[in-house]
């Protein structure tokens, strides 16, 4: 047998038995491998006010400028309660018209749609804001969503929060033979989804009921104060960490 013959040979002896292993099972000589979890909460400091625009009329410029006034209004709104500008955002205006019969003819209707987002930080000013908002059936409060402003830096926490339970658990075990913790030697992240966002629709807000009931066109004022709005729950965000470690 020639010797490229036998070092092919041999190299088909060792390859078998790699086949048979289970591919799943990862074993690194003098290595610790740890798990953990971990959390952080915080209260939400984030309440975003998404608002539906709608206005349906015979001719298309007082439907666009119903929208257009209704919009404006709560930006003014925003202004009032010092909103900065970067807080308030809103889409293009669209035109949907309505015809009866034949398309060929001149539209029955205009349907002019938008939305409009403010996104609110002082949660005292959420009453007076909803308040004033709802004072129109042109404008329609879409949702009420409670979060937190810098979800990354809550992200963070939860991960070195994971990191310090998994150097803590390795430590442990190593110091029951005398050993150590050496280099991390990979690690695998998983941050799991936010719990705890609240999302609120408009047909649980009692204020939006309240307000729209008692609300007197004469004197655009609602004569009775909305109910307290649902508070929000702590947020919860949560990672695992699948470290290994060198054992020194």
């Amino acid at each position: 047998m020639t010797r490229l013959a036998l070092c092919s040979t041999l190299l088909l002896v060792f390859a078998l038995p790699v086949h048979a292993q289970n591919t799943d099972v990862k074993f690194i000589a003098d290595t610790l491998v740890v798990q953990a979890d971990g959390t952080y909460q915080a209260d939400p400091d984030l309440a975003t006010l998404t608002f539906d625009i709608s206005s349906q009329e015979k001719e298309l410029k007082t439907a666009y400028e119903n929208a257009t006034q209704a919009m404006q209004k709560i930006v003014a709104i925003a202004a009032k309660n010092d909103l900065k500008k970067e807080d308030v955002s809103s889409g293009v205006l669209t035109v949907l018209p309505f015809y009866e019969g034949d398309r060929k003819k001149r539209a029955k209707s205009f349907l002019v749609r938008g939305q409009i987002v403010l996104k609110v930080r002082d949660f005292s000013k959420l009453g007076a804001i909803l308040e004033d908002s709802v004072t129109s059936d042109i404008t329609d409060l879409r949702s009420l969503t409670y979060s937190l402003a810098d979800e990354e830096a809550a992200k963070q926490h939860a991960v070195a929060e994971a990191m310090k339970r998994a150097v803590g658990r390795a430590t442990a075990a190593l110091d029951e033979k005398g050993q150590k913790v050496g280099g991390l030697r990979f690690a695998n992240l998983d941050v799991k989804q936010i719990v705890g966002v609240s999302r609120i629709e408009v047909a649980t807000l009692s204020v939006i009921e309240v307000a729209a009931e008692t609300y007197d066109s004469r004197t655009k004022k609602s004569p009775i104060s909305p109910a307290p709005l649902p508070q929000p729950e702590k947020i919860t965000v949560s990672a695992t960490v699948q470290c290994a470690f060198q054992i020194l």
